[in-house]
């Protein structure tokens, strides 16, 4: 099978599965993830501030001169949406004064699988190799993702199903979706326009996780996390030095 799409579908197919089997995991051991909540959160928060600065921005920067904007944009736009839901959903219902603890990281986490769909079209447009690479890169942060999507999603007070749902529709599907819908317009999706994604995908992400995953953790005082925060930044260190 050499055909760029084919290759292209599976692999990002592949993502997919891996996050849904962290979903799958996660809820099979729902108790010892409830009580393990605020370290899961610690790390989830290390991990994707530190992918952001790490490898994100520093990519997108070299990609378009007007990526800090974008990424401007993606902070600024999900703190207004969270906003919005704090406004005209959590003060309006008080059984969900929570939400937004699941939809943020969930809208955030989900527009970023989406930018990676969009990344293993274009690699393995340009090589197969390239395209073998990036894949290693990312499919080693699914599975944890898929853990920290359903989790949050639980704690902000969705019922198990329908947090297996979102959770399984933000980070799993919506790669193999990327890829599909970026496929066919692969020729005008340049340099210049997924430098500007890649920025404002790195808006979203250091906005839940700076903002919004750290401050909630802190609250809890839990004895351990900033041990999990320091996991969290070494595993994406680990990563980062693996695709360099």
């Amino acid at each position: 099978m050499d055909n760029p799409f084919w290759i292209a579908l599976a692999t990002s197919s592949l993502a997919a599965l891996v996050t849904s089997l962290g979903i799958y995991t996660i809820r099979k051991y729902a108790d010892w993830g409830h009580r393990n909540t605020t370290y899961f959160i610690c790390f989830a928060a290390g991990v994707l501030i530190a992918a952001s600065f790490l490898h994100i921005i520093p990519k997108s920067f070299s990609m378009n001169p007007r990526a800090p904007l974008w990424l401007l944009a993606g902070f600024l736009g999900l703190h207004l949406f969270n906003r919005f839901i704090t406004a005209f959903v959590c003060e309006r219902d008080p059984d969900k004064k929570d939400y937004t603890i699941g939809v943020i990281p969930m809208l955030g986490i989900g527009f970023h699988s989406l930018i990676d769909g969009c990344i293993y079209s274009i690699t393995f447009t340009v090589s197969i190799l390239m395209g073998y690479l990036a894949t290693l890169g990312m499919v080693l942060h699914e599975f944890p993702e898929g853990i920290i999507t359903y989790l949050l999603l639980v704690r902000g007070g969705f019922a198990q199903r329908q947090a297996t749902i979102l959770a399984f529709l933000a980070a799993a599907a919506t790669t193999p979706i990327g890829m599909l819908v970026s496929y066919p317009m692969i020729t005008s999706i340049d340099q210049h326009r997924l430098g500007a994604l890649l920025s404002l995908s790195a808006g979203t992400l250091v906005y839940v996780g700076a903002t919004h995953l750290l401050p909630r953790a802190e609250q809890e005082h839990k004895k351990y996390s900033l041990v999990a925060l320091a996991g969290g930044v070494l595993v994406t260190l680990v990563i980062v030095a693996s695709k360099s």
